[in-house]
């Protein structure tokens, strides 16, 4: 009987893969009882053993291809689409309906039975790509001009101006902004340039330029113009102190511009809103925007320093009212920045709207990531992400002041 030594002796390497089955192969002694041969130590027969092409028992290859015919195949019908082999064979048009296919046949959520979030969500879908379908609003009768101010800083007045601007704007309004912040965050925002030797309103102001001759189109929103502000603006309270009433400057560029009155006199093309943005003071600045408006929004952060701010500033305001501008009201006060998960928030918002119950607009903005990135892209949020939680607040804080200016 054949052993491992004896493969070893003979000077054959052994496949490292057979030693379990040679182990067992001397342990039991295996017969063939079809040819009565005697099992040898690798498992073929002993006597007279066939010629291996490997040398370990399985059958040699075979030295020639296969010529038999191929077992024959029914010809496809007319109403079966036959797989042909041959990649020359033109492909079968697919069936199933792409995404695109069912975008043009689906028509769009206009219909009375369709929900809220569907209409949402298509609002969105067309708003990143440019096409709003958000409906009109009622125009009001003459140009509201509305100053959005606060001496406290960081509380959201520029983002507030530009992003409520934006919103009127897809709402089907007219809208100018009047940057009057030497820093020029609006006009950053809204995607204007704003370097030193554009017309701005610094020339508005100190030179007397007209404010047609210093507008830009925003290139993001249609029918939105704004007059950007420059560095040379911060030196304009010291160059206005010698000017007879240099107060009133800004109220005679914005009164003298054709675009600005009622629907009679400047026609249909006329400008519904004027926003002008002020900086983080009660300066010469400030004060010229205090006369030329008639309206104020106060953007108010929830937070108890801003209640001590918003009692300081509408001291200013009743001064304004008594001495320069008997037309200036506080018609919309907006919280920003409402953390609904604390408080100190809640408590805030509930204060301010129990003194000014008719004031406070019902819409809050939350703080918000896309509000803050938004002007790192040159645009607002309602065009950077109209679909975020920010921007849909602003927009409905858009929807409440201009339905509150109409029946009023």
């Amino acid at each position: 009987m054949a052993t491992l030594d004896h493969v070893v002796e003979a000077g054959a390497t052994p496949p490292w893969t057979l030693i379990r089955r040679l182990d067992y192969l001397e342990a039991t002694e295996l017969s063939d009882t079809s040819t009565g041969f005697q099992a040898s130590g690798l498992g073929w027969p002993g006597e007279a053993p066939p010629e291996l092409s490997t040398g370990l028992g399985w059958p040699a290859e075979r030295s020639y291809p296969q010529d038999a015919p191929l077992p024959p195949q029914p010809a496809p019908s007319e109403s079966e689409f036959a797989v042909s082999r041959e990649t020359t064979q033109e492909a079968r048009p697919s069936t199933v309906r792409t995404a695109a296919d069912l975008a043009e046949s689906t028509p769009p959520y206009e219909d009375e039975e369709s929900t809220p979030l569907a209409r949402a969500a298509e609002h969105v879908v067309l708003a990143r790509q440019g096409a709003l379908m958000r409906p009109a609003l009622e125009r009001p009768d003459a140009t509201r001009v509305v100053v959005v101010a606060n001496q406290k800083g960081g509380v959201g007045k520029t983002t507030s101006t530009v992003n409520v601007a934006a919103a009127l704007a897809q709402l089907g309004q007219r809208v100018l902004v009047i940057d009057l912040d030497p820093q020029g965050n609006a006009s950053t925002a809204l995607g204007v340039e704003h370097r030193r030797g554009v017309p701005s309103t610094y020339d508005a102001l100190v030179e007397g330029v007209p404010l047609a001759d210093v507008m830009a189109a925003c290139p993001d929103v249609d029918e939105l113009m704004v007059v950007p502000a420059t560095i040379d603006l911060a030196g304009a309270e010291i160059e206005l102190v010698s000017v007879v009433a240099r107060e009133s400057r800004l109220f005679k560029a914005i009164d003298g511009h054709p675009l600005v009155g009622t629907a009679a006199a400047a026609g249909d093309e006329r400008f519904d809103y004027v926003f002008i943005d002020c900086p983080p003071s009660l300066g010469l600045l400030t004060l010229n925007a205090l006369v030329a408006a008639a309206e104020m929004m106060i953007p108010i952060q929830a937070e108890y320093y801003a209640l001590e701010g918003l009692g300081q500033l509408l001291e200013t305001v009743d001064m304004v009212k008594k001495h320069l501008n008997q037309r200036l009201q506080v018609s919309t006060i907006l919280v920003t920045m409402y953390d609904g998960r604390t408080r100190l928030a809640s408590g805030v918002a509930e204060e301010v709207r129990e003194h000014f119950p008719d004031q406070v607009l019902k819409s809050t903005i939350p703080r918000s990531v896309r509000v803050s990135e938004a002007p790192s892209y040159g645009q607002t949020v309602m065009t950077y992400d109209p679909g975020s939680p920010g921007a849909l607040c602003y927009l409905e804080a858009a929807r409440e002041i201009a339905l509150k200016g109409v029946t009023a």
